[in-house]
């Protein structure tokens, strides 16, 4: 998992995966600064779980990779279909499900 940058070839990081590392680091900066203790409460354990679970969520990410997608249109694709083709890894869609007060709270104080 040398290169996180999003690749055009089937079979590499894409724009999913560039996300899922971007939401890992910032997960683990948060995780370690020492300014805002409840902060850091809040996003270690997310950063915890994204780090130990990196190779099956960027497995996820991978394998659905080259194969068509029937989002019900191309200029008003149907939004759940669309959201579905676009966060296709459970594992990661675990992770921010159980952290969406954590980052709700983050994105309030803004």
């Amino acid at each position: 998992l040398g290169n996180k940058s999003p690749s055009r070839k089937a079979g590499e990081i894409d724009n999913r995966g560039s996300h899922f590392y971007l939401a890992m680091y910032w997960a683990e900066e948060l995780a370690n600064q020492d300014k805002d203790a409840e902060l850091k409460a809040e996003f270690t354990p997310v950063a915890e779980a994204l780090a130990s679970n990196e190779s099956t969520i960027v497995d996820e990410l991978i394998s659905i990779q080259g194969k068509p997608v029937d989002i019900d249109g191309y200029y008003f694709a149907d939004d759940n279909l669309a959201s579905d083709a676009m966060r296709p890894s459970q594992t990661f869609n675990k992770v921010l499900a159980g952290s969406s007060q954590t980052f709700n709270k983050v994105l309030a104080g803004l």
